[in-house]
């Protein structure tokens, strides 16, 4: 594995497309790199994981200069049809709760209980 898959854009690719490969939790992928002109590219999919778990992933990828950098994203974890937890880089100004992390932070429905 890379010590930086950000280092370049053909690196994020191999990445995303060897990620079943380069990690044994990961069952399978629908993850797709797609360049947007010559500076920007879009991430999307999901990764089948074992115990069911599922990882809806979006990214946008801006690599004008390098390394890459993603600029804005959104994760989503499922275990079968119950959404457990979501990662976004939303800005959530009236939260001060997430002002120490901004622009990462993790989104639990209040309804699920965590052991």
């Amino acid at each position: 594995m890379m010590d930086n898959p950000l280092r370049s854009d053909a690196d994020y690719e191999l990445l995303v497309y060897s990620i079943v490969e380069s990690f044994p939790l990961v069952e399978r992928s629908t993850l797709t790199f797609v360049r947007q002109g010559a500076t920007l590219a879009r991430v999307a999919g999901e990764l089948y994981c074992a115990g069911n778990y599922r990882v809806v992933v979006r990214e946008r990828i801006v690599y004008d200069r390098l390394p890459a950098e993603i600029d804005w994203y959104g994760y989503e974890v499922w275990r079968g049809l119950e959404k457990l937890y979501w990662y976004d880089s939303q800005p959530h100004p009236n939260e001060p709760a997430l002002q120490g992390t901004h622009p990462h932070h993790k989104h639990v429905p209040p309804d699920i209980k965590h052991n």
